[in-house]
């Protein structure tokens, strides 16, 4: 774990400095592109079920979740002009990069779920919740992500807890620019 830690300062630091001016410029035209802050928290559960508040760049308008968090649906009209194109390319999680840096995310792990998310899990989904959250996972890496039932998900997410080491976070860590590219070619 203590490795783990180390690696996730280490290199969440060096992403901030070196992504510290195209973030700042993504804020800029994310405030120019919509009225409202640059930057969007949302509660999210992590290690143990812990809730903290996940960084993105508000992609969607301000009043977009008056009627509670939802996702996004394709052609949502709650979504900004350049929020369609933070979302596509999933730069929109940049900021997830200081969630890991201050602790409450990792840079690989299971996906931080929403607490109504886990409402519904099952004693054995919940044990995706034994470990800290990751920016990317191998769902994220994983083709025809979006057509995989959650059952599966979590059967990923759990062989990653029980094999996870250094080397299979770099791996993942590396193969998460080219399923972004992949994404964003559909």
């Amino acid at each position: 774990r203590f490795g783990k830690r180390l690696f996730d300062i280490v290199m969440s630091f060096l992403a901030i400095v070196i992504l510290a001016l195209p973030m700042l410029i993504l804020a800029i035209v994310v405030r120019l592109d919509s009225p409202g802050p640059a930057l969007y928290k949302q509660e999210r559960l992590g290690k143990n079920g812990k809730p903290f508040k996940v960084l993105k760049f508000r992609s969607m308008r301000l009043d977009a979740e008056k009627t509670g968090a939802q996702w996004a649906a394709e052609n949502d009209p709650r979504v900004t002009r350049f929020g369609r194109i933070l979302r596509k390319c999933s730069i929109d999680e940049l900021p997830q990069l200081f969630n890991v840096f201050k602790g409450n995310m990792s840079l690989v792990g299971p996906r931080p779920p929403l607490p109504s998310e886990t409402a519904e899990y099952t004693d054995y989904d919940k044990l995706r919740l034994l470990v800290t959250p990751g920016i990317t996972c191998t769902w994220q890496i994983a083709p025809h992500r979006n057509d995989m039932p959650f059952s599966k998900w979590v059967e990923m997410d759990l062989t990653y807890i029980e094999n996870r080491t250094t080397l299979l976070d770099i791996k993942i860590i590396l193969k998460t620019p080219i399923a972004m590219l992949k994404a964003t070619g559909r």
